[in-house]
């Protein structure tokens, strides 16, 4: 499988309540069934920062992928 993309890790964020810290996003991710490439990726993300919304989140995710 290719790397996620941020369209496909929003999949796995569906219904997800913002704001959010890295740690939040992983759980809510595991819970819907993301695969280890999406949940690597948001491993990646910085500790101490909440993401306000899912544009912020992708925005982060860029910088990764």
């Amino acid at each position: 499988m290719t790397k996620a993309n941020p369209v496909e890790i929003q999949k796995y964020l569906k219904g997800f309540d913002y704001p959010a810290e890295k740690s939040d996003l992983i759980k809510h991710a595991k819970q819907h069934g993301a695969d280890q490439d999406v949940i690597s990726i948001l491993e990646q993300l910085p500790e101490n920062q909440k993401y306000q919304t899912p544009t912020d989140l992708n925005k982060a995710i860029g910088k990764i992928i």
